[in-house]
């Protein structure tokens, strides 16, 4: 294992040693973890869920809940102790001593207050300036964060702001009172390829500043961009600990191999991610129902034809989502679409389930009507196409076991017949690497590799030709996405399915796709080969998409510093 960085009392902003932390009776989640950060200095802690990584960056904040226990030989803020701190005492140091950033600012942000408002209270609380410099304070930190136009929108509600505005805004909410230490947990992953380059160039300029910054992440993309240090964390523990360019380099524990093998950007269609003793596949698919390339290819299964959509805004005015946006999906092949929040992505998506009628244009299914047939004929055709979500707990009856969840779904395709037997519950569950254990549980009881993969058990259920996925990875870690990315590989070789594929992920989008169709303000700029598209984008919106992933170029991160480790 690469030796951990340690600093100097003095130079630390946060100093951790030995840090357990338990809830209940239940054996320890965190397990002697040590590390330290220094000011302008950005430590990255990444692993997969249920790690630790989370429970380890609020206990720093004394917020690992009211069941917990958390012990350490030493927790220190600036050189001082922050072990056995009341509650009240974490208050006046949270905020002035060290900030936060959460994944989810929607729920971080207080939906009934001013965005403006709930920045100034840190100030009231923390420092003797008046309400005209609080609120030239709250314009300089909004501007500093990159909001546009602060004077307008410090009178907006979180619920008012996109996704990138909120985050925006909490940062500056978190560096309002200048801490030394910002604790930045997951604050990109739901974000859009721009938007995640924006808050990431932001975090960037506020390392440079001096101020320390601790990042919890899944997404080893982000971290190399960032991040000077990498701390591996598995099962409780840091597994392997160095600079972003030794560790993602040149990776020497097998938990951190895996993880950089299953980042799909830059990996051939058919590579597998994630290890499973499966050989690798060759991209054109061979089944069955696929007798050759010529007729994959000359196969059109699904196609829209000049879709328009519009909805009605409080206003009354209408915004157009989806503008005369046509395309072909072959047979046995998968179609990328990408773009921001906002483009239409998912709107096309609810076009072609038959969720939304268009305004304008039709949707045609192996070569006959779809949008524009009686629902009596769609429900004859439902079983073949299937849809694969991206929040697949909330596409789930909470009350609900597995059993009955795939029961609902097999019984679609067997309307009015006999009820699915257990064998052909196990059976479909094979298919998607689950066990009959899970047949009894709710899907409260999965992890978020489980239920996903619940969910494409139940796409799969009806014998579907076709599935259209909306961000069906976006939620989960790097390790359990490639599972989740390689099961659809598999299920699309076996059963020659044809995929759409929506996601903002490019990485992802380039791994999986045949053909990419780019979108932006409903309509497609661009589409073409995968291949072409992400080698020599036509529109200049393509290109500005590419240029804002982060790939992973840790053999370019310089080191931290000159420091010399000791301890």
């Amino acid at each position: 294992m690469n030796g951990p960085v340690l600093l100097s009392d003095s130079a630390a902003a946060l100093t951790v040693r030995n840090l357990r932390v338990g809830f209940g009776s239940a054996e320890p989640v965190v397990r002697g973890v040590s590390f330290a950060v220094a000011p302008g200095e950005c430590l990255a802690i990444v692993g997969e869920s249920g790690s630790g990584k989370s429970v380890t960056a609020r206990s720093l904040l004394g917020l690992a809940g009211t069941n917990s226990k958390v012990t350490a030989d030493r927790l220190e803020l600036g050189g001082q102790s922050v072990l056995g701190l009341t509650d009240r005492a974490w208050r006046a140091r949270r905020g002035k001593d060290v900030g936060l950033v959460l994944q989810d600012a929607l729920v971080s942000l207080d939906p009934l207050r001013p965005i403006g408002r709930e920045i100034a209270d840190s100030l009231r609380l923390h420092t003797t300036l008046g309400a005209a410099g609080r609120a030239r304070r709250v314009l300089e930190l909004l501007d500093a964060v990159g909001l546009p136009e602060p004077e307008s929108q410090v009178r907006k509600l979180s619920g008012q702001l996109s996704g990138g505005e909120r985050q925006r805004a909490l940062i500056a909410a978190a560096i309002a009172l200048n801490p030394p230490l910002l604790i930045a947990d997951e604050p990109t992953t739901a974000l859009d390829v721009t938007v995640q380059a924006q808050i990431l160039a932001l975090l960037e300029q506020i390392t440079g500043a001096g101020t320390a910054v601790l990042l919890i992440s899944h997404d080893l993309a982000v971290v190399s961009r960032v991040a000077h240090r990498v701390a591996v964390m598995y099962e409780g523990q840091l597994v392997e600990t160095g600079r972003t360019t030794e560790v993602l380099g040149s990776p020497q524990q097998e938990q951190t191999r895996r993880m950089v093998a299953a980042i799909p950007g830059d990996k051939p269609r058919g590579t597998r991610l994630s290890p499973s003793g499966k050989p690798d596949t060759p991209s054109t698919l061979s089944t069955s129902s696929v007798q050759s390339t010529s007729s994959v290819q000359s196969t059109v299964v699904l196609e829209a034809v000049g879709l328009s959509k519009s909805f009605r805004r409080p206003d009354g005015t209408r915004q157009l989502a989806v503008d005369g946006v046509s395309f072909a999906l072959h047979r046995g092949s998968t179609l990328g679409i990408v773009g921001e929040s906002g483009s239409g992505k998912t709107t096309t998506a609810r076009l072609l389930l038959a969720l939304l009628a268009p305004e304008h244009g039709e949707v045609r299914m192996f070569g006959e009507p779809w949008s524009a047939a009686s629902e009596k004929t769609r429900r004859a055709l439902r079983a073949s196409v299937g849809a694969i979500y991206q929040d697949a707990l909330g596409s789930f009856d909470p009350r609900w076991s597995v059993a009955e969840i795939l029961t609902d779904a097999l019984n679609l395709r067997h309307e009015r017949g006999t009820p699915p037997t257990a064998k052909l519950l196990t059976s479909l569950l094979d298919e998607v690497g689950l066990t009959p254990t899970v047949l009894p549980r709710r899907p409260l009881e999965l992890s978020g590799g489980q239920r996903q993969r619940v969910g494409i058990a139940r796409a799969l259920a009806g014998r579907p030709e076709i599935l259209i996925c909306d961000e069906p990875v976006s939620s989960l870690d790097v390790t359990v996405q490639a599972q989740v990315l390689d099961l659809l590989d598999d299920v699309q070789r076996e059963r020659g399915l044809s995929l759409i594929f929506i996601s903002h992920d490019l990485g992802v989008v380039q791994h999986v796709s045949d053909q990419i169709a780019v979108m932006r303000d409903g309509r497609i700029v661009e589409i073409g080969p995968a291949e072409r598209v992400f080698a020599a984008p036509q529109h200049p919106y393509s290109a500005q998409l590419l240029a804002a992933v982060p790939h992973s170029r840790w053999r370019e991160k310089p080191p931290f510093g000159e420091k010399e480790p000791i301890g």
